[in-house]
């Protein structure tokens, strides 16, 4: 009894000399960037045997909503690994997801997250105080979402504190997070508080929570906080997280215990593996950690090279970036279905050996999960039911970049034998698409058609903002961007919120210069279903005889003669049609050239079924461009 009264005194003052020792953590910004609604200090350690983290966490959370509330919901995201019928492996067909396969016969691949005790800072028990629930689809295995019912209300602008044991048991990767070997990405990991909504916040009309259930196509939504991890380890593995490293400490028997801190972050991911190659580098005040396979070493330059140009085109035509650090994961063979993920501070990659240099997949995916660090991790958009204003926005950034980098129709692939655009890639999987026109973007991602959940949430988008940006001109976009930037980093902008800065910045010009209404496009392109398809119809060129025939003249009737007939001022009456077959109404632009290089430009409406452009002209038309 004595000795294990003394074990409990023991793991008692350990547990709260870490605690101490995540509170005194240095400060990085010298005032809150964001409101800090959601705090967590966790201390936590890895078996890469058992590929079980456990450890305990403590939350700080504040109730900013006028309303008094009895319960809290939180994400227990792991949990959709735990079974066959959890609704994140029903709707991934049985555990298929970006074609890797879950192998359901080992025992390994299954994953989970166990609540052991949940207690108040005054140490009130609430650890049978929780259950389950499905609030999106009464799927009654599906364990990702539990409700904690409070024992005192928890009244406007209180605090409350939460201290958290649990252990989650890794997957084995095929969808975000998981362990490949001794590879380790570790992603939502813990028990994570939603987001609770009060009137005003994305259209709400009353207090609500929003906490939905792991969806295989959606991703996350969060409050903003400041994290304290402490992470136990082996002393061969290398780590790599959201956050800057404060302090790595050797502890007995091969250990070793690494403190990350994080202010004004919406998430904390990390990465560990025996692996690793790490290579520093730097962008102005930002440092930047790569983590390498050893067979992908020589490709690091082009993921920092990337970065680098990233970084410096979001400063410019976005925002500064407010963090410190980036790290970049380039995942084990084996753990593929991690990469290409994003995480504040925290992306993950993908290359494979000796991808040749034509072949920018390195690069684009870089530019893309960091322009994530945007769109999801400062403008903290809900993934769920707004996928598009993440991934449609940087899908459409992530083309610029790409395009303005290393050339407009060359920047996908640039083979002497074939090339192609990044913008050009996702304009034809716009075209050619059967599925374009079946929903809205707007709309829960899970709800979309199945198979359309890449067309909904980054093709469409990214090809309705292109057009947007062409219409209102570049320097109009890019004050639209900086706005939205300046008005909604770090909180929870909606898509009526970016028409509003829209139709403020760009209706008057769109106005004026198209004599149609901004908001008409806007709500056919984010809440409508038709599709764009303006068809160049025909062009003709007819000669122009030369005058003949009886005319007036003086009060008298002239006959001329083809021998008299005077050579005409046109040689030509030429026309060309263009046709709108799609039912999206948008003005389009013709550009129309001539024999000799010369060129007309037209602009029309887009309201008819058809326009027929006529011109006399010296030149024979030979090619006109819509849009």
């Amino acid at each position: 009894m004595k000795e294990r009264l003394r074990l409990l005194l023991l793991t008692f003052f350990y547990s709260s000399l870490s605690v101490a020792l995540l509170a005194q953590t240095p400060i990085i910004n010298k005032a809150p960037l964001s409101d800090r609604i959601a705090n967590y200090d966790i201390n936590v350690k890895l078996n890469p045997d058992t590929k079980v983290v456990s450890g305990e966490l403590t939350l700080n959370w504040k109730n900013t909503s006028p309303d008094t509330l009895n319960e809290l919901q939180f994400h227990l995201y792991m949990n959709a690994f735990k079974n066959n019928q959890s609704t994140f492996i029903q709707e991934s067909n049985g555990g298929n997801l970006r074609g890797i396969t879950m192998n359901q016969n080992d025992s390994l691949s299954w994953g989970y997250t166990n609540i052991k005790t949940i207690r108040t800072a005054d140490g009130t028990d609430l650890s049978s105080n929780w259950k389950y629930i499905q609030p999106d689809d009464n799927n009654k295995y599906d364990q990702t979402v539990m409700a904690l019912s409070l024992v005192q209300p928890l009244l406007p602008s209180e605090n409350i504190k939460l201290k958290i044991r649990f252990e989650t048991k890794l997957p084995k990767i095929f969808a975000r997070s998981g362990f490949s070997d001794n590879y380790f990405l570790v992603g939502q990991w813990f028990p994570k508080i939603g987001v609770y909504e009060h009137s005003g916040i994305r259209g709400a009309e009353k207090g609500r929570w929003n906490c939905h259930q792991y969806h295989a196509h959606s991703e996350f939504y969060a409050d903003f906080g400041v994290y304290n991890v402490q992470i136990t380890i082996p002393e061969d593995f290398v780590v790599g997280a959201t956050g800057i490293l404060q302090n790595e400490k050797q502890e007995p028997d091969g250990w070793k215990t690494l403190t990350f801190k994080a202010e004004d972050v919406l998430d904390f991911a990390w990465t560990c593996s025996m692996d690793f190659v790490e290579i520093k580098d730097k962008w102005n005040d930002i440092a930047i950690t790569a983590l390498m396979q050893a067979v992908h070493k020589q490709q690091a330059e082009r993921y920092i090279s990337s970065l680098k140009i990233a970084l410096e085109y979001f400063d410019k035509y976005l925002g500064k970036y407010p963090y410190k650090h980036v790290t970049i994961v380039d995942p084990a063979f084996k753990g593929a279905g991690s990469a290409g993920m994003e995480y504040p501070m925290f992306i993950t990659t993908g290359t494979l050996w000796k991808l040749p240099k034509a072949m920018r997949f390195p690069e684009n995916v870089t530019i893309h999960e960091f322009g994530h660090n945007y769109f999801m991790a400062l403008l903290a958009t809900n993934e769920f039911e707004e996928a598009w204003m993440d991934e449609g926005m940087n899908t459409y950034f992530e083309s610029r970049i790409m395009d303005e980098t290393y050339g407009e129709h060359n920047s996908y692939f640039d083979f002497d034998f074939y090339k192609t655009g990044t913008l050009d890639s996702k304009i034809s999987g716009y075209n050619y698409s059967a599925s374009a026109q079946l929903a809205p973007i707007e709309l829960f991602s899970w709800k979309y058609p199945e198979g359309t959940y890449s067309m909904m949430s980054y093709n469409k988008p990214a090809v309705f903002l292109m057009t947007l940006d062409r219409l209102l001109g570049r320097e109009t976009m890019n004050k639209i961007w900086k706005t939205y930037y300046e008005r909604w980093k770090f909180k929870h902008p909606s898509a009526k919120d970016f028409c509003k800065i829209v139709m403020e910045i760009g209706a008057k010009k769109y106005q004026k210069t198209y004599h149609s209404d901004l908001h008409d496009f806007l709500k056919q392109g984010i809440f409508g279903t038709n599709t764009v398809d303006y068809q160049l119809a025909s062009i003709k060129n007819r000669n122009l005889a030369k005058q003949t025939g009886l005319y007036e003249q003086n009060g008298k009737s002239l006959l001329i003669k083809p021998s008299d007939a005077a050579e005409s001022e046109f040689k030509y009456l030429s026309s060309v049609q263009v046709n709108r077959l799609g039912e999206f109404i948008t003005p389009v632009e013709i550009r129309i050239y001539l024999e000799g290089g010369d060129s007309i430009d037209k602009i029309w409406d887009g309201k008819d079924r058809y326009k027929i452009f006529k011109f006399k002209t010296d030149r024979k038309i030979i090619k006109a461009v819509v849009d």
